[in-house]
């Protein structure tokens, strides 16, 4: 490796304070270094080519803001946790400078995660409709700040599915699987599964069964509104929607890899006691 990228949580102190002490030993070692806010996305991007290696220094959050930047490169990500749960981070703090030579002398393996693409087309004629975006966690529609239901028309592969009636819905890769989704009452996938997961956010009446859908799908959603709705991209990327308006959602061609050191294995062996954490 030459030249690594440290992407921090700009508002944790202690996050901040160690991508200076890791960003030191990395120069030490003769590498070349750069280092910005996870929340700096533009910034970073202009940044990404050329790297072997982006760090990711804070929580789940900020890793979620490192994949949108490592979708524009082809370096892995390894986070380094600062945050309470970490189902996506690599190391701990107290890791982080003791494995980190393990790591940039290839003593590590690929884990390869799927990436969500969400279109809008909005119901609105003339407006422009909205580019493509990625989520390694989730695609939710859901209602806005009112506490009013949201209805949302499913199809899949252009075939009718339901109307869900209720807080919203959730489409889920399996790394998003330990997230909003499991909140909802979805299932957990292995990390390495390319299904999709269609998952009702609160459901009134209406189909309230997670479904778990091929990898080959597309899922279309209509939203039914009197009151404005939302489209979240990983909890970060928010639109607002309007009655009539229609998110398409499939899987990218895209990944995200991640670099690890730990045992293929320790998903398993983690998953307990960061369950118990969300408790």
């Amino acid at each position: 490796m030459k030249r690594v990228g440290i992407l921090y949580h700009p508002m944790k102190e202690d996050a901040y304070t160690l991508s200076g002490k890791v960003e030191d030993f990395l120069k030490s070692e003769g590498l070349s270094v750069w280092s910005c806010s996870a929340w700096e996305t533009e910034a970073a991007r202009g940044q990404v080519e050329g790297s072997d290696l982006l760090l990711s220094i804070g929580g789940d959050g900020t890793i979620l803001r490192a994949a949108q930047v490592a979708i524009y490169g082809p370096a892995p990500v390894t986070g380094i946790n600062v945050g309470k749960l970490g189902f996506m981070t690599e190391l701990s703090v107290d890791e982080a400078i003791d494995k980190l030579p393990a790591l940039l002398a290839g003593e590590s393996w690929i884990d390869e995660r799927s990436l969500l693409e969400a279109e809008l087309s909005p119901a609105t004629e003339g407006t422009r409709p909205l580019g493509v975006s990625y989520a390694l966690n989730d695609v939710v529609v859901t209602r806005s700040t009112v506490a009013r239901v949201v209805y949302v028309t499913a199809s899949v592969d252009g075939e009718p599915l339901t109307t869900y009636k209720g807080d919203g819905v959730i489409v889920a890769t399996a790394t998003g699987s330990t997230g909003y989704s499991l909140a909802a009452g979805g299932p957990i996938l292995h990390p390495q599964a390319r299904e999709l997961m269609l998952v009702p956010i609160l459901p009134h009446i209406s189909a309230d069964y997670t479904l778990v859908l091929p990898s080959t799908v597309t899922i279309s959603l209509g939203v039914s509104t009197t009151q404005p709705a939302m489209l979240s991209i990983d909890g970060h990327l928010n639109w607002q929607l309007s009655s009539g308006d229609t998110v398409t959602v499939k899987r990218s061609a895209r990944t995200v890899q991640f670099l690890r050191i730990h045992s293929e294995s320790s998903f398993y062996g983690s998953l307990d006691e960061k369950l118990e954490g969300k408790k």
